[in-house]
């Protein structure tokens, strides 16, 4: 497994690691969140390799990433920020250079090319110099080297940055695929992501953990769980129903959202379902509610919410 411990970096005056501490386990799809600035990308760096901490410890399967840095790496795939790679190099001749620096070879070397050209969809591509290619394909290059070599980690910093839809569901079926057996860790502000394809949600702010759960969990702190969101033919205003709504004794608040002809309600009662009593209230009415959804929690109001807390 990967094993941090007391991890610091320190760039100047600037701390932008914090002792931070966690093990990742093989299956496990951690989401590494946090707000710019908050010490993300720093932290991947250093269990990549790729920066010396200013103080702290990484193993990789029991590999130390200083002490004995190639073993580590050779578990490791890494997609960094920007996906950067030999822009005069067509993806063909670069995906092989990538295959030959991790030692693949022969057969083995052929049939992982063609693996990782098909998982990507990069045929139509392989010729042209990778410059020439859309900020989309150039991901999907990125991505092709860091899995090439069929590691055991897979660091992935902002993955499906720069991709259309299509391409971000067939890279989180790939990413879903590759944690059956991998430690898979995801780096992203794109908070979909999260509850998408991990397994594990983990925020950081000011170079600090601030949470470490399942997204599900992460969802349940949210002021919204619980809370049923009710959508209103167009031919009235919901707002005007909101005395109506307010007036239920199970009913803490009612919130109207002008631009989508919404009101949310919300229990008075932590894990107090009120779905059931308002359903009654609309049929009796016979109010002229569209739909009613139960809230599972916002994680953009937890992410906000968790992350401004150091400031307070």
């Amino acid at each position: 497994m990967i094993e941090i411990s007391h991890l610091v970096k320190k760039f100047g005056a600037l701390l932008a690691v914090n002792d931070i501490s966690f093990s990742v386990a093989p299956g496990e799809v951690l989401g590494f969140l946090g707000p710019n600035g908050a010490g993300k990308s720093t932290t991947m760096k250093i269990v990549t390799g790729f920066l010396k901490p200013s103080a702290g410890r990484v193993t990789i399967f029991g590999c130390d990433i200083e002490q004995d840095t190639i073993a580590a790496q050779r578990q490791m795939g890494y997609l960094p920020e920007g996906a950067p790679c030999y822009e005069e190099m067509t993806p063909r001749s670069f995906l092989n250079f990538v295959a030959a620096a991790r030692h693949l070879k022969g057969a083995y070397a052929n049939e992982r090319f063609q693996q990782v050209v098909d998982t990507m969809s990069l045929q139509a591509v392989l010729d042209q110099r990778i410059e020439t290619l859309s900020k989309g394909f150039k991901r999907r290059v990125g991505l092709a080297q860091a899995i090439i070599h069929d590691p055991k980690i897979l660091i992935l910093d902002e993955p499906t940055d720069g991709l259309d839809p299509n391409q971000k569901h067939q890279v989180r079926e790939m990413i879903r695929g590759l944690a059956k057996d991998k430690i898979v860790i995801i780096s992203t502000h794109i908070l979909e992501e999260v509850t998408a394809v991990c397994s594990r949600a983990m925020i950081i702010a000011e170079g600090k953990v601030v949470a470490d759960c399942r997204p599900d969990e992460l969802e349940q702190r949210s002021k919204y769980h619980g809370a049923l969101t009710l959508d209103f033919d167009e031919s009235v205003t919901a707002g005007d129903f909101l005395g109506a709504f307010a007036g239920l004794a199970q009913v803490a608040l009612v919130e109207s959202i002008t631009e989508n002809n919404q009101l949310t309600l919300f229990p008075r009662y932590k894990d107090q379902s009120i779905l059931l009593d308002v359903s009654h209230m609309v049929r009796d009415r016979q109010l002229p509610v569209v739909s009613i959804n139960q809230e599972k929690g916002k994680l953009d109001e937890v992410f906000r919410a968790v992350t401004q807390e150091l400031n307070s």
